[in-house]
């Protein structure tokens, strides 16, 4: 993974775009199984791991900061991204300094 790749789930229609990769080769999954370049096709759509199927909202990052990981959901679907099985939470915005 890379910043700026487009990656797609292989199980429903949710779509990330990766802002930090971090240094490890990390597998982003969704709805249980890796995601894939979004260019590509997956042979045949396989069914969502009802364990993973929170869904997944579009304009939310998820990450896990202890990794350097950060996508942007840029398409919403019934998966839920994580790693290693474990989802990722939403990664919420920081707040910005008081002006007075």
């Amino acid at each position: 993974m890379k910043p700026g790749i487009r990656l797609r789930s292989a199980v429903c229609d949710t779509e990330v775009i990766v802002i930090k990769a971090g240094a490890e080769n990390l597998v982003l999954e969704c709805g249980g199984l890796p995601m894939i370049e979004a260019g590509m096709r997956p042979g045949q759509r396989s069914k969502l791991d009802p364990r993973l199927s929170g869904g997944s909202e579009v304009g939310k990052r998820y990450g896990d900061l202890s990794r350097d990981l950060e996508v942007l959901c840029v398409r919403s679907g019934a998966g839920t991204l994580a790693l290693s099985g474990q989802p990722l939470p939403v990664i919420s915005a920081r707040p910005l300094p008081s002006a007075d």
